[in-house]
C-alpha cells in the first residue's frame, strides 16, 4: 500500500466518521425530541442499526465508486479531495447545529474534484440521473408520505384516550427509529464503502470494483463510532426545532422516512437521509395547522442544503488543483 492511497483511506474513514457524528443523529432526533428514549440509550441503538444497514446491501456504494465520476479518468488525489471538502464542510455545519446532507456532500465533492482531474467529461449521466431521482424522492415522497402517514393515525386514533396513545407510540416510536437508523446505513453508511472501495481499486490493491466483506465491516463500524460521539445540537434541531412532535407524530415521521430511504436503497439511489426526514417532519407537523412547522428554522436548513453543493465543489476542486500543482 502506497502513502498516498494510506492518507487517502484515512480521509474517507474520517469522513465516514463525521457522517455517523452528523448525519446519523437524524434517526434518532425525533425519540429524543419526544423523550420516548434517553439520549444514551438512543445513540447506542442508532450505532447498532447503522452498522446493520450498511452491511444490508451494496447498490448504493456501487452507484458511488462507479456511476458519479468516470474511475478511469480520476486519481487518488481526486477521492482524497472529495473527501477534504466533505470533511471541511460538514464539521464546519455540525458547530452550528444544521444537519447537512453527506450524500451531497459527497456527491458534490466528487464532482469538484473530477472537474479539477479531467474536466466535464468526467460526470457519468447515469449515476447523476439517480442522484436527481434521489433529490426528487427525499424532497417530495419524504414530505407527502409523513403528511399521509400522519393521517392515518389520526384516523385510526381519532377515539383513542390520549394516555393510550402516547404509551402505545413511544414503543412504536423506538422500533422506527431503529428502522431509520437501519436505513440511514443501508443509504448514507454505503456512500463511503463505494468511496473506499473506489480508492482501492485506483490504488492497485483490488484489480475490478468489488465490495470485500472488510470493507463494509470498517465502514460500518467507524460510523457506529460517530453516530456514539454524539451530534447532540443537530439533534436538538430536527428533533423539537422544526416542530414540536409528541408520540404519534415522531412515530409517523420516522416510519415515513425510514420507509422512503429503504425503497431508493434497493434501487440503488442515493438521496439524503437529512432531507428525508425534515421533510417528513414538515410534512407530520403540517397536518396540525401549517404555522406548527418552524419555518425560520426550515429556511436556515434549506439554504444550508443549497450552500452544500458549491461550497463541497469547490474546496474539493481547489484541493486537487493545489495537489497538481505541487506534483
Amino acid at each position: 500500500m502506497s502513502p498516498e492511497l494510506f492518507v487517502v483511506l484515512l480521509l474517507i474513514l474520517g469522513a465516514e466518521f463525521v457522517n455517523g457524528w452528523t448525519d446519523a443523529p437524524n434517526a434518532i432526533a425525533t425519540v429524543v425530541g419526544t423523550r420516548s428514549l434517553p439520549p444514551g440509550a438512543a445513540l447506542g441503538m442508532a450505532s447498532v442499526f447503522n452498522l446493520i444497514g450498511v452491511m444490508s446491501g451494496t447498490a448504493v456504494a456501487t452507484t458511488i465508486g462507479t456511476g458519479i465520476i468516470d474511475p478511469s479518468a480520476v486519481s487518488l488525489a481526486t477521492v482524497g479531495g472529495a473527501m477534504v471538502g466533505i470533511i471541511t464542510w460538514s464539521s464546519a455545519a455540525a458547530r452550528w447545529g444544521i444537519p447537512t446532507s453527506e450524500s451531497h456532500a459527497l456527491v458534490a465533492g466528487l464532482a469538484g474534484a473530477g472537474l479539477a482531474s479531467a474536466g466535464p467529461s468526467v460526470l457519468l449521466w447515469a449515476g447523476w440521473q439517480k442522484v436527481l431521482a434521489g433529490l426528487l424522492i427525499s424532497t417530495f415522497l419524504g414530505f407527502g408520505a409523513g403528511l399521509s402517514l400522519m393521517l392515518v393515525v389520526y384516523w385510526f386514533f381519532r377515539k383513542a384516550v390520549p394516555g393510550t396513545v402516547r404509551g402505545l407510540f413511544r414503543w412504536l416510536q423506538i422500533c422506527s427509529s431503529a428502522f431509520m437508523a437501519f436505513s440511514h446505513g443501508s443509504n448514507d453508511g454505503q456512500k463511503f464503502v463505494g468511496a473506499f472501495v473506489l480508492a482501492l481499486v485506483l490504488g492497485g490493491v483490488l484489480p475490478t470494483f468489488h465490495i470485500p466483506v472488510w470493507v463494509i465491516l470498517l465502514c460500518a463500524t467507524v460510523m457506529a463510532m460517530g453516530t456514539a460521539a454524539g451530534g447532540w445540537r443537530i439533534i436538538k434541531t430536527l428533533g423539537s426545532g422544526v416542530t414540536k412532535l409528541k408520540t404519534h407524530q415522531g412515530f409517523a415521521a420516522e416510519l415515513a422516512a425510514a420507509g422512503t430511504i429503504t425503497m431508493a436503497s434497493s434501487f440503488g439511489i442515493p438521496l439524503s437521509t437529512t432531507h428525508t426526514i425534515s421533510t417528513s417532519i414538515m410534512g407530520v407537523g403540517s397536518v396540525r395547522r401549517i404555522r406548527a412547522v418552524r419555518w425560520s428554522v426550515t429556511h436556515d436548513l434549506v439554504i444550508a442544503w443549497l450552500l452544500t453543493f458549491p461550497i463541497c465543489a469547490a474546496i474539493s476542486w481547489t484541493v486537487v488543483r493545489l495537489i497538481m500543482l505541487i506534483k
